[in-house]
């Protein structure tokens, strides 16, 4: 078989360990592998060459992705759509394997409707795609940010300082409340529930009261705010560094971690898990399984409908949220 591979939206560590998957396998099948450049743009322009065993050794612990990637979406733009058809006629393709998030993921279903022969891969550093329970990207980004927290905490600790961190997550919070949790935030804010500003300071301020010398508070950056707290100006993570400051009076300091975030070497666990989506998504291929999408259901990995991603955006659960909430104030 002859099969198309892409990688679009933002980067991710571990997108280069599921092409070196899907290579492997499909080598070992006799297959050709060709690699779209910039993510679906790639593919509306033609830009491919050809991804081998040799081309693909030795990336398994690089971040990032070999085949470069663009936040995209053919279906947006005019003649977009004719022109992935064209090229996978061109090309003589027999499928497209794409990794992706919720935007990617979306173009690939309804170009699948489209009758282009489809299996997609969940990456993302929010782990926010419907149908998955985990994204690649995801394991990495989390333990990035926990060490970064845990940085600022001793700073915060030795100055007695107010120290806030903003995390990635424009509309879910699963890196702000796992990384949270995993570094000991004293106070969480996040999308999923509005913070209220007045009533975290007095909680800081209780906490600080009680002997405490400094506190840390993980933002996501599409946290929301109640009541008029929620028309300031300025980033997540600026509002509740300035927020708190002036009701408290503490000494405060924002750290904004940006896309470090993104970069650097995979986690052991997100190399295995993306592995373990390539090698499905060329299974699935190979079974003629098109319009889905590869995921972990219960700790196995299965195949669920691209359907499943236009659900949207894959919230934080409540257990987790309630977890969060019993070891943080406010």
């Amino acid at each position: 078989m002859r099969i198309g591979v892409l990688t679009g939206g933002g980067d991710c560590p571990g997108l280069n360990a599921a092409i070196r998957a899907v290579v492997r396998v499909a080598a070992s099948a006799n297959d050709d592998i060709i690699g779209f450049h910039h993510g679906w743009r790639g593919v509306v322009d033609g830009a491919a060459s050809p991804l081998t065993t040799a081309e693909t050794k030795g990336i398994l612990q690089r971040g990032g992705t070999i085949l470069g990637t663009a936040r995209y979406h053919p279906d947006e733009h005019e003649g977009g759509t004719r022109a992935v058809l064209a090229t996978v006629e061109q090309a003589g393709l027999h499928a497209l394997i794409v990794l992706g998030g919720d935007g990617t993921l979306g173009s690939a279903k309804r170009l699948a409707d489209a009758g282009v022969s489809i299996v997609g891969i969940p990456k993302t550093i929010d782990n926010d795609v419907s149908g998955t329970k985990r994204c690649i990207g995801f394991d990495t980004a989390m333990a990035t940010a926990a060490e970064a927290i845990d940085r600022v905490q001793t700073t915060g600790e030795s100055h007695d300082q107010l120290m806030v961190v903003e995390v990635m997550g424009r509309t879910t919070g699963w890196l702000a409340v796992c990384a949270g949790i995993a570094a000991g935030a004293d106070a969480i804010c996040l999308p999923e529930k509005p913070t209220d500003l007045d009533e975290l300071a007095k909680a800081i301020q209780r906490r600080h009261d009680a002997g405490s010398s400094s506190s840390i508070v993980v933002v996501a950056e599409g946290a929301l705010f109640q009541g008029p707290n929620g028309s300031s100006e300025g980033s997540a993570g600026t509002m509740v560094s300035t927020g708190l400051a002036k009701r408290t009076g503490y000494e405060t300091r924002l750290t904004v971690l940006g896309h470090i975030q993104r970069g650097g070497t995979p986690t052991a666990y997100d190399r295995l898990l993306a592995t373990n989506f390539g090698v499905a998504a060329i299974e699935a291929v190979h079974s003629k399984a098109f319009g889905t999408m590869v995921s972990v259901v219960d700790e196995e990995v299965e195949l669920v409908s691209l359907d499943d991603v236009a659900a949207g955006a894959r919230q934080v659960p409540s257990t987790l949220l309630e977890v969060a909430g019993r070891l943080t104030v406010g």
